[in-house]
């Protein structure tokens, strides 16, 4: 592989209409920043580049959902994701925003230099119109019926449902977002950049020279070309956007598709200044993308179609594309709210942020669908970062604190053992380095922590509070090591967890870590004196788990209520048939559980002839408690039935709700037993 003299890092640009979920973060932007941190180590020039995406339509749709323009929706939630991304240690060089006025300038000429080049062409197409809102509708403006899977919620670029990717035109029963109403085809001209153009090209830089990228992302890419590439529209009809820089196009914007990527080379701008050619279009210079799956069209087909087009930039050298993260056996989706907010995790479990990187980057998704649960989650902070890491590190300052009042022995002769210590370091590095530089950064996660695993077992194999009194020097020797283990650890986990490597760094006054110095056993100069120690991780307890389980079981509660429908009415009955049933109502005097019975509870009834006992399946809904007194209604003149042992006497009418609780039905006021209802 050809040896770069830097290194241009990318991250895709959000959607500043809501925040970033661990969704986001598992896909793009952990990893991302562990390997801008990782090349920072090792001494390369780097530039880490992001910002939010703020044109398109889901931000015009939620500003007119709240009243607000969409300029408010995007400085809103720009400067929430910001904030959580900087809090998270997410360490970009620059965070921009594509409302800029240099965005503006560098999307507009770009857009123009390769419409004056010829490089588009201009197509007039039908399109849905909405005649009452006097507008053409952007694809999420359409809703219909999915014609694959028959949702009939789906959007007109996909279904959420089943994933489909869809157009406008393709939707069933089509339906305006802005009025309900059906739109209609009307024609409308925009400009196209012909992707047909630049396949033979494509084909060749992707298929040919890029075998190395991961087999999502090239397989993917395979497909699309295999199925032939189409010219693709790189303009609508909207008023939130960049406007088409040129004459007769009032009324349009470019397409985000098109504006967004080209906010990565606006960014750099803003960045750099006049150096930021050097990062686009030196040829010394490797760019790489982090991005989701739902990106890699995108941003290895006519990104770089653009590009091509352009002529003057570099192309990708890869695009480590991860694929998608669940979340409690559940697709994460932000409509729905089912997700773990970034914000809301920093303010409701302040000062863990290195647990939320590890536990992502020691689950990521790099190879297929993955699974984010809060079990998992508690599990690998307990066992692994407090048990392993945090352990080995805690106890290496408080054995040298109680040997040597917190001052760094000699190592003196090595034994085999040490030397093997050494070996094991040595090989694990290796093997870390070689994740790292390949995107593996699950794997990498693995031999950090297998360096403290190294050092754990080192320390419980020499035992040095048992030889401290039987041989004093050989404990120095031990206890020297340890401390280098501890600085090694400090190196190996910096891109991962930088919180709890900056605290080693100040614990063991290390300073001037690099990569190269990973592996090595001089890192800490004997008569160093260390810092009291520190915890670098607590324990999550059942309380927090139990907290963040139940708050995403109550918006799952909150779906099931806005996303309920009832049942389909029944065949129609005529008069006489309902009049055959006698509805009453009657006073609850007992209610108690059946024995041996999960679901039953026995009533007695009084009904205004008497009392009746009936049995009904609602234990699971209330304490027989809180139905003693009340008024209900049953039917009086069902055929009598035993269950377990008991005859019931009637039903007691009840109905289910949207979330699956239960009511009793009765009457609204005051009514005697016996009374009919009809």
């Amino acid at each position: 592989m050809k040896d770069f003299k830097r290194t241009l890092i990318t991250s895709a640009l959000p959607y500043a209409n809501g925040p970033v979920h661990i969704g986001h973060l598992a896909g793009v932007y952990v990893p991302a920043d562990i390997y801008a941190r990782y090349l920072r180590l090792r001494g390369r020039d780097v530039l880490f580049i992001g910002g939010s995406d703020e044109h398109g339509v889901p931000i015009t749709i939620k500003a007119k959902a709240e009243g607000v323009t969409p300029q408010d929706i995007v400085d809103r939630y720009h400067n929430i994701i910001k904030d959580s991304f900087e809090e998270l240690g997410i360490s970009f060089d620059v965070y921009g925003r594509t409302t800029s006025a240099t965005h503006r300038r560098v999307a507009s000429d770009f857009f123009r230099r390769l419409y004056d080049k010829g490089e588009f062409i201009e197509k007039t197409t039908e399109q849905l119109y909405d005649e009452e809102a006097g507008q053409f509708l952007a694809d999420r403006y359409v809703v219909g019926t999915c014609p694959h899977c028959g949702n009939e919620n789906a959007y007109g670029d996909q279904c959420e449902a089943c994933g489909t990717s869809l157009n406008a035109t393709d939707l069933i029963n089509p339906r305006s977002a802005i009025t309900g109403n059906t739109p209609v085809l009307r024609p409308t001209s925009h400009w196209y950049l012909p992707l047909d153009k630049w396949e033979p090209a494509l084909r060749q830089w992707i298929l040919e020279e890029h075998k190395e990228w991961r087999p999502n992302v090239y397989g993917q890419c395979k497909s699309w070309l295999d199925l032939g590439l189409q010219p693709r529209a790189v303009s609508r009809d909207l008023n939130w956007g960049i406007p088409v820089p040129v004459e007769g196009a009032d009324g349009k914007v470019l397409y985000v598709w098109f504006d967004a990527p080209i906010g990565y080379i606006s960014n750099t701008i803003d960045c750099v200044g006049d150096d930021w050619e050097k990062w686009w279009k030196d040829s010394d210079t490797r760019m790489i993308h982090f991005i989701g799956k739902d990106n890699i069209v995108f941003h290895c087909i006519v990104f770089p179609a653009m590009l091509m087009a352009d002529g003057s930039y570099n192309l990708p050298d890869n695009v480590p594309a991860n694929e998608f993260l669940n979340l409690e056996d559940d697709k994460i989706s932000t409509s729905r709210n089912w997700a773990v907010w970034l914000h809301e995790y920093l303010r409701e479990l302040p000062n863990r942020q290195d647990e939320l990187r590890y536990v992502l980057t020691a689950n990521a998704p790099e190879t297929r669908d993955n699974n984010f649960t809060w079990a998992d989650f508690q599990s690998r902070v307990n066992s692994e970062l407090v048990a392993i890491l945090g352990n080995f590190i805690n106890r290496v300052a408080v054995l040298l604190h109680k040997f040597y009042d917190g001052t760094v022995p000699p190592a003196g002769q090595l034994t085999e053992q040490d030397l093997r210590i050494k070996e094991e370091v040595e090989e694990t590095v290796a093997v870390l380095s070689e994740n790292l530089e390949n995107f593996k950064f699950r794997d990498a996660s693995k031999e950090a922590m297998n360096i403290a695993r190294i050092g754990n077992k080192y320390l419980a194999d020499s035992e040095p509070w048992k030889v401290i009194k039987t041989d004093p020097k050989r404990v120095e020797t031990i206890m020297n090591l340890c401390t280098q283990l501890c600085a090694n650890l400090a190196i190996a986990f910096e891109p991962i967890t930088p919180f709890a490597a900056e605290k080693i760094r100040k614990t063991f006054r290390l300073s001037d870590l690099t990569w190269d110095k990973l592996g090595k056993f001089d890192l800490v100069p004997a008569g160093t004196e260390i810092e009291q120690p520190q915890l670098l991780f607590e324990k999550i307890d059942d309380s927090i788990v139990e907290e963040q389980v139940n708050k995403l079981l109550r918006t799952k509660k909150e779906n099931a209520i806005k996303n309920w429908q009832p049942k389909p009415v029944k065949p129609a009955v005529d008069f006489e048939t309902f009049e055959k049933l006698d509805i009453r109502v009657g006073k609850v005097l007992e209610c108690k559980k059946v024995k041996k019975s999960k679901k039953l509870l026995q009533f007695l009834i009084e009904d205004g002839m008497g009392t009746r006992t009936i049995l009904s399946g609602i234990a699971a809904y209330y304490a027989p408690e809180d139905l003693i007194g009340k008024e209900i209604c049953f039917i009086a003149n069902f055929e009598p039935r035993k269950m377990m042992g008991i005859e019931s006497n009637g039903m007691i009418l009840s109905a289910v709700n949207a979330d699956d609780t239960l009511t009793v039905i009765g009457p609204a006021g005051p009514v005697q037993p016996g009374a009919a209802v009809g």
